[in-house]
């Protein structure tokens, strides 16, 4: 068999795409985990096993078993408003399993590849490259950085996959994203308030799965940019949304953050610079539009 891939969150939508394209890999063998039962519905090319990372020695026992070469960590606790609320949980899950995983890959020598967010930047001064230095304003964002620091001070091989604003499709069409947002509300004819004074670089959910691919097939060590190319705001998005499917865009206000009343703050402008990944990497994004179509043409199949 080839190289073990062991990858934890695995019903998540960054999970699901990773395990729709490294199982299709003959040189990689996949171990895919997540807490509780498998909820992909292709279930082939692939082993499952279940995997609480926020239980030690859970983490040990199932590195143990399968002495991954390479580990991926998608798993996190990503709503940025229930992080601010609750924040044991999210510190745990966030951190604390990072060192779990962090202190079994260096008993496995495991290539550790970890997900990062653009919330570690305050938003004053995007779009982003990998030199610039981090200052988050939510607690997501604060725990994000702390994993980030407990992969630098390892003694392990490791990379770090920062994305920004993944949308795509997951198996079960149980996440909704900007895209099917606007679509669904826009068919239905309702107005809809969409903030113009945020920026981002929206990732496609395969594109990022790619991003992480190329790392490990490099085994490129160190911080990556793995987001999309194009430098958005979540009203050009709708915007975006709305002329690709031929709906009516009056139905679109422009409204700004302040309208806005949420637990967390968000950062104003992230977004980020992607040449590193591009040149190094090889990394090609789709673009916003080519994006939508991909999800179009998902959703036709599923419906």
């Amino acid at each position: 068999m080839g190289k073990k891939i062991l990858l934890t969150g695995a019903n998540g939508l960054l999970g699901q795409k990773m395990v729709e394209l490294v199982s299709k890999q003959n040189e990689y063998e996949l171990i895919a985990t997540s807490r509780g039962d498998n909820r992909l519905s292709n279930k082939i090319g692939y082993t499952y096993h279940s995997l609480d990372i926020t239980d030690k020695e859970d983490v040990d026992m199932v590195m143990e078993k399968f002495k991954p070469d390479y580990v991926i960590n998608s798993a996190a606790m990503t709503n940025v408003d229930q992080c601010e609320t609750m924040k044991d949980e999210c510190w745990q899950l966030n951190v604390r399993a990072v060192e779990y995983l962090v202190e079994a890959c260096q008993k496995h020598n495991s290539f550790l590849l970890h997900l990062s967010t653009d919330f570690i930047f305050d938003g004053e001064s995007g779009p982003y490259d990998e030199e610039a230095i981090p200052k988050p304003i939510s607690y997501y964002g604060s725990s994000k950085l702390a994993a980030e620091r407990v992969l630098m001070k390892s003694k392990l091989r490791w990379s770090i996959a920062r994305t920004v604003l993944v949308y795509g499709i997951a198996d079960d069409m149980s996440r909704s994203n900007i895209v099917l947002w606007v679509k669904k509300s826009l068919e239905e004819k309702k107005t809809i308030q969409v903030v113009n004074d945020q920026w981002r670089t929206p990732t496609l959910a395969e594109d990022l799965a790619e991003g992480c691919f190329l790392i490990l097939k490099k085994e490129a060590t160190g911080i990556f940019n793995i987001s999309g190319k194009d430098f958005l705001s979540p009203y050009q998005m709708a915007i975006k949304t709305a002329d690709f499917f031929g709906l009516d865009k009056s139905f679109i206000v422009e409204s700004d953050s302040t309208k806005f009343t949420q637990p967390a703050k968000r950062p104003p402008k992230t977004g980020f610079i992607i040449d590193k990944a591009v040149n190094q990497l090889g990394y090609q994004p789709h673009s916003f539009e080519e994006g939508i179509d991909i999800l179009a043409k998902q959703v036709a199949v599923k419906n």
